[in-house]
């Protein structure tokens, strides 16, 4: 089928992330955001060209919110499409594909039942992403819906990688192992990389690090993840926002004796009130803590080291994991935006033939580029992402070869 426009979601518990694509100019057309779904004060966050309204909605679930995105997209005041039947097809980002899923897939009523044995794997994400395909099918009846999992970008990783060194019954009879996430971003960057640089994918030997509130780090081997930061869940790999990221097991039993503390309060405290945040008792923003820190407070100093140290401690062993490297990418957020702590992730690492140019890195916010020194042996790139696009490129090839 011919498909042209592609409407993307991302569908999370009280939010509404959206992105109307152009696929043959691979653009965005219209992009927003509904916050507090189901609350008072719910807000649609709305951009296209270079104007940005925020609209107060009334949206009890997320088929009103979904209804009140298509409402502004063919707006006759702030629309790009005149009626609802240019939406071609809804690409859906999916946190967790579990071991179902390793590729795109058209939604049907078998795949929503996969979707839904995998609730338990990412218990936060996957049962709001229904919801999401729901509200679909009610406002678009009989339009395509294809989802792209977060996941399917790391089933490249090799057994010895993703299992875990718990008796192997238990990856048998539940499928604990890592499954990684940050997938679709890791493999936008490498492609982007790709071209940008002239080296064919399959020749490329990179590092990928997607430095966010959420934050993982990839090693690409040919253009396929062979190893990753996160694991069974988002919470494994580096400290991050709210999550603690890797720590001896042992400490969640003895908290919870010496605390009296229940498994869903350490779910709470280990996925919401660590990392950036529990350390430096500031913000989970860097922004913030990162205005603490050069006002001299301590916590933000312990909590910015902290998360610089782990990233290179990734990207070090990563270089072992490839037998060398000749790329390294910041992306997301963070890694796009902040040439301080690119910097600091990145020094006294001359031995390994990673040097970075200061101007370079100074000058570098949000935009593509080259930031290392001319003379450094692994080049260091900061390339924006782009999810949605990707989301939207699967979709239109999926329907393409229907």
């Amino acid at each position: 089928m011919a498909v042209e426009k592609i409407l993307v979601l991302n569908c999370g518990s009280s939010s509404v992330k959206y992105e109307l694509c152009s696929v043959s100019g691979e653009t965005c057309l219209a992009k927003g955001e509904i916050e507090a779904v189901g609350c008072e004060g719910t807000i649609l966050v709305h951009s296209h060209a270079d104007k940005k309204i925020k609209v107060p909605i009334s949206a009890r679930d997320h088929t009103e919110a979904i209804n009140e995105v298509v409402n502004i997209l063919i707006s006759s005041e702030t629309g790009i499409i005149k009626n609802k039947s240019e939406i071609n097809a809804v690409g859906h980002r999916i946190v967790h594909g579990g071991a179902y899923f390793k590729e795109p897939a058209i939604v049907t009523e078998e795949v929503k039942k996969k979707l839904e044995d995998c609730f338990e794997l990412a218990p936060l994400h996957t049962p709001h992403h229904l919801k999401g395909i729901m509200a679909i099918e009610s406002i678009l009846p009989n339009i395509p819906q294809i989802l792209v999992f977060d996941t399917a970008f790391h089933q490249t990783i090799p057994n010895y990688a993703h299992i875990y060194g718990l008796p192997y019954r238990f990856y048998e009879k539940y499928n604990i192992r890592k499954y990684g996430f940050h997938g679709i971003s890791h493999q936008y960057v490498t492609e982007k990389l790709s071209q940008t640089v002239g080296v064919p994918i399959t020749d490329l030997k990179l590092i990928s690090c997607h430095l966010g509130n959420g934050a993982s780090v990839c090693a690409v081997l040919g253009g396929q993840s062979v190893d990753t930061s996160m694991g069974f869940t988002p919470l494994e790999g580096l400290m991050m926002g709210t999550r603690t990221g890797d720590m001896d097991p042992a400490v969640i039993p003895y908290l919870m004796s010496k605390d009296s503390l229940k498994p869903n309060e350490v779910q709470t405290l280990i996925n919401k009130q660590s990392g950036i945040l529990g350390i430096s008792g500031i913000s989970s923003d860097m922004r913030t803590v990162l205005d603490e820190y050069e006002n001299g407070n301590s916590k933000a100093r312990l909590a910015i080291d902290m998360f610089c140290y782990r990233v290179k401690k990734y990207i070090t062993s990563y270089i072992g994991v490839l037998n060398g490297a000749d790329y390294i990418i910041f992306t997301a957020g963070i890694g796009e935006r902040s040439p301080f702590i690119r910097g600091k992730i990145l020094e006294n690492l001359q031995s390994l033939g990673i040097k970075i140019s200061g101007k370079k890195n100074d000058l570098c916010v949000s935009n593509i580029a080259e930031i290392s020194a001319d003379d450094s042996n692994v080049k260091v790139y900061v390339v924006p992402t782009n999810e949605a696009m990707v989301i939207a490129r699967q979709t239109r090839i999926l329907l393409d070869n229907m």
